[in-house]
Order: C-alpha cells, then structure tokens, then sequence
C-alpha cells in the first residue's frame, strides 16, 4: 500500500482535533488564540519532515535520485560521470622560415573560444603544422576544418590567422548526462561483469567520453577475436573518426581478458534517402517528421552482423513519419521495403526529399 503525504491543511486539523481530545473546554480552531498558532506551527514544522522525508525516499533508489545523489550511487558501484573533453586537432601556421612558434601559444576563434598550441614547432618551408587542444571542454568547442583561428599575442614573422586543417577540432564532449549515467549504473547493477561477457564489452566502450553506442560481436575476425561497434551520436558527425577508434581500443585493450584479441571499430555509414509525400506540407511538419526519424534511427539502427541485425524496418518508418506533431497524412514513397545493410554498416539518416501529398 502506497503512503500519501498528508497536506499542510490535514495536518492543522489532525493536531486541532487532537488538542480538542485532550483538552476539554479548548477550541483549537479558534483563529485569534495561542492554541492556534501552536497548532499551526506544530503542523508546519510536521510538514517540513514529511516534505523531507519524501525526498529521502527517492535518493535511495537510483532511478529516482537527483543528480549528486546519484552520482554517489554511481560511484559505489565503481561508475564515475564522465567529464567533458575538449577539442583537440591540427592548425596550419604560415610564415617565414626559421621562426619558432612557442608551445602553449593562445589562439582565438571569432567566437573567442580560446585554444593553446600542445609542443614548440619552427616554420619550413612556409608552414608549420601543430597539435592544438582547446581550452575550454565540450562540443562547443569542437571547430570545423578550414576555419580562421587568431593568435591573441602575435608573433613576428608568423601569418595572425592559421587555419585549421582538413580533419577540424574534435573529439569535444559534454559531460555525461544524468540519464546515460543512471542508464549505465542500470546495466551495471542488473548485467553484473562476467570477465569478459558479451555485454561487459559494450559496458568498456561506454566508459570511453562521447561513446553513445556499441555493438559487440564474438568472432568478427575469426576464432578468439571480438569486434566492438560504437558511435558518438552527440558529434557532428555519429561515425567516430581514427584517433577516437583509437581512444576506445586502448581502453579496451587495458580492461579485455588476456586471451582476447579486441578490436574497435567504426561503423561504415549507410545513408539512407528518402521521399515522402506529406500533408500538410510545411516547414514546420517536415522538422517535425526529420526529428522523430533522427530518434528512430538513434533508438532501433544497429550494426549490420551479417544474420540481419541491421534491418530497420518500414513500418516502424512509417510509423516514426504518422506520430511526427502536425502530420495529417503521409505516404513513404521510399524506402519501399525494410532496409537491410551488409556487415558493419549502420544506418544513418540521409537526405529527405518532401512531396505534398
């Protein structure tokens, strides 16, 4: 049986009728007496308990305690939340030749997101390439290839303005949200590590930064090996590049069994277009028809392991398309059938082509 927190106006009653028990001849529910206002105070510092008590009954579960509380959780079970990580990358310099650019140089995006230079490099023959890490943490300073950045002190025979290179500044995270740490706290508590289980796998990749999303798969490449599949769907781009492929294999190789041969592995890719015939047909429909697919393909797009895990099915494609905020009617003009993909590829969202219907 559930217990109900008595409201403030119960409580005054409670004790009014109790004192009105005890006390013979006193009217507690007269508003101008001494008796009233004890009541009253009584009730209101029974309320407060109450109140409180409420809130410790959601801290000691999981699924319902607030942020640090659950942090704490967490953290007994091994689990700590994921700090944000900032952007790292290469940024061309230009110049005349011989003139060293100093380590910990600052540069300065338009926004005035701040970056320093990682090492010490002298200009050759007109240009000098160098790691660079931001400042600041988060996706907010992840920096599209080929952008401007300043030097904030200049130096003397160096171009003010290098360019970031073709690969950009990534690799920029958040901090974990508090419903992928309860999600992960969940896995851990009810799906127990088991030396090297196909989900403690999933469970490794996870406690990589950015990680969103794993596959596991026993013998990808043969006897004795695993393949691990994931993806950082909070990038600019959900398919991680080489240094983040890297990040998790070395993490993985450092909590893998001894007789495992791991390997980490990026997606390939498998964009899939579509038409679609919309009523009504508005800017404000096919939003929010891109959004509810975008969800889709998050929640049900899995890793292709060649038995047809990777198939997404139409239905739920429609069924994504019908439950969109405004849609009155549609038709999928394509796909025409289930999507299925070959080994390693995933399915991402590719480009939407509207009809009115």
């Amino acid at each position: 049986m559930s217990f109900n927190r008595p409201t403030i106006t119960e409580l005054i009653t409670r004790a009014q009728n109790d004192i009105d028990s005890r006390l013979p001849g006193v009217d507690a529910k007269l508003r101008v007496t001494l008796i009233n206002a004890v009541v009253n105070g009584v009730a209101a510092v029974s309320h407060g308990l109450y109140g409180h008590l409420d809130w410790l009954s959601k801290q000691i579960i999981p699924d319902t305690a607030e942020d640090e509380i659950l942090e704490r959780h967490a953290a007994w079970w091994g689990i700590n939340r994921l700090a944000a990580t900032p952007a790292i990358g290469t940024v061309v310099f230009t110049g005349s030749d011989g003139v060293v650019i100093p380590a910990g140089t600052l540069l300065q995006r338009s926004d005035e997101a701040e970056f320093a230079t990682d090492n010490e490099a002298t200009i050759s023959s007109g240009t000098a390439n160098i790691l660079i890490t931001a400042s600041g943490s988060g996706q907010a300073s992840n920096t599209t290839a080929n952008s401007l950045l300043t030097i904030v002190t200049p130096v003397p025979g160096i171009n003010s303005e290098p360019v970031v290179d073709g690969s950009g500044l990534n690799s920029g995270t958040d901090i974990e949200t508090i419903d992928a740490l309860r999600e992960r706290l969940r896995k851990r508590v009810q799906q127990p590590p088991h030396g090297g289980a196909l989900h403690d796998y999933d469970t490794w990749a996870k406690q990589v930064s950015g990680v969103t999303r794993s596959w596991t798969f026993p013998l990808w490449f043969g006897d004795g090996t695993v393949g691990v599949f994931f993806t950082r769907d909070d990038d600019a781009s959900l398919i991680p590049d080489a240094s983040e492929v890297a990040a998790v294999q070395t993490y993985l190789d450092s909590v893998r069994p001894v007789t495992a041969s791991v390997t980490a592995i990026a997606p390939i890719a498998a964009a899939q277009d579509m038409t679609i015939q919309i009523s009504p047909n508005t800017v404000a429909v096919q939003t929010a028809i891109e959004a509810s697919l975008k969800d889709l393909f998050r929640l049900e797009a899995q890793v292709e392991d060649g038995n047809g895990s990777g198939t997404l099915l139409i239905s739920h494609i429609r069924e994504a398309i019908s439950i969109a905020t405004g849609e009155a009617d549609h038709v999928l003009v394509s796909p025409a059938a289930n999507i299925t993909l070959t080994s390693g590829q995933l399915s991402t969202l590719g480009t939407i082509t509207w009809q009115t219907l």
